[in-house]
This record gives structure tokens, C-alpha cells and sequence, in this order.
């Protein structure tokens, strides 16, 4: 196991995680998730997440269980969606209680829309010692989700000398198979009558 990397996400839908645990199995490292106290299920937490988010709102996290202190890792890897336009109110309050603590930082964010959301990564900078030191703006389900987390992989396993393992496309698959699934509007069937 790579001890130097550490990729921790929030999650509402469960798209997020699905990156982040290719990622994490890519580089053979820890995978962390992060919950605040704050219900966000459901259509009530839908909304309550874009007001945060919109507001900069956060609240407190729950412990992060890690096998080092945070401050020992050689990058962090941050993953959240994307929520009213900026990120997670769960990772800005992992930024802004813990965010000087780490070295260097890699983003990773996941949407539903066509746009990359670029001033995201300014956004979360805001909260850290230096400027971050790779990003990725994923679309799951999207054509080119595979091409991008690649080359992100790649960028975040020179950065640390890290060794890649495989994504296996049956993950890689399945994972987009269930995002694409998520996004279609469910369609009530009627009984056929019979003839």
C-alpha cells in the first residue's frame, strides 16, 4: 500500500465515492470519507446542501480515521461534488478547520452538468497553504470520464513516484453504468391488459 497518498471524499449520491475509490485503487493508497452532522438526504437535503454551499455554511466534521497524521502524507486527494456552483459545504469545512495541515493537494470534483467549474479549484484554494497541485473535473457517465481520471492518475503518480495499478474496466464500466442510470428519469410501467 502507498502510505504517502490519502484520498478523502464527501458523497450525498454516492457518485463521488465511485471516483474516488478507482483513484484510490489506481495508487493503491487510503480511501477516507468525511460526514458533517447535517441530514442531506432526500429532497429537504438536496436543498439544504445548495443553501450551504451557496452561503459558505459549514458545520462540524466527523473525525477523519487515518492511519497517519495528516500533515505526514505527500498528497492529499480531496473529492466532492459539486454543489450550487462551488464545492461540498462538508470539504470547505474539512478546508477551513484542516486545510493548513496539508502539504500538497490534489482536487477531484464530480457534476452533473456540461461545465468543468474550473474557479471551483480557486475556491478551495482559498483555505490552503499554496496553490493545489493537480485537479480533475469529472462528469460521470460522460465520454470522456475514463480519459480524464487517467490523466490525472498519471499526473498524481509523478508527483509522489507512486506506482499505477489498473482501473479495471468492468469497475470503470459499472461505475458509469450506475451514474447514467441515477441521471435517467424513472418511468412508471403500466400492466399490459390482457388480450
Amino acid at each position: 500500500m502507498n502510505n504517502d497518498i490519502v484520498c478523502i471524499y464527501y458523497s450525498r449520491t454516492g457518485k463521488t465515492e465511485r471516483a474516488m475509490r478507482e483513484i484510490a485503487h489506481a495508487l493503491d493508497c487510503e480511501l477516507v470519507e468525511v460526514h458533517d452532522r447535517v441530514r442531506r438526504s432526500g429532497a429537504l437535503g438536496w436543498l439544504r446542501c445548495g443553501l450551504d454551499a451557496m452561503r459558505r455554511r459549514t458545520k462540524a466534521i466527523s473525525r477523519l480515521e487515518m492511519k497517519r497524521q495528516l500533515w505526514e502524507y505527500k498528497l492529499v486527494i480531496l473529492g466532492t461534488p459539486i454543489w450550487a456552483g462551488r464545492c461540498s459545504s462538508v470539504i470547505r469545512g474539512l478546508l477551513k478547520r484542516r486545510g493548513y495541515e496539508m502539504a500538497d493537494v490534489a482536487y477531484v470534483i464530480t457534476h452533473r452538468s456540461e461545465e468543468s467549474y474550473r474557479e471551483v479549484f480557486d475556491q478551495m484554494d482559498q483555505y490552503l497553504k499554496h496553490p493545489h497541485a493537480a485537479d480533475v473535473s469529472l462528469r460521470p457517465g460522460s465520454t470522456g470520464y475514463v480519459f480524464w481520471r487517467d490523466q490525472f492518475l498519471r499526473t498524481c503518480a509523478e508527483l509522489t513516484g507512486a506506482e499505477l495499478r489498473p482501473v479495471t474496466e468492468e469497475l470503470a464500466a459499472e461505475a458509469n453504468r450506475e451514474a447514467a442510470a441515477s441521471e435517467r428519469p424513472e418511468v412508471e410501467k403500466t400492466p399490459k391488459k390482457p388480450e
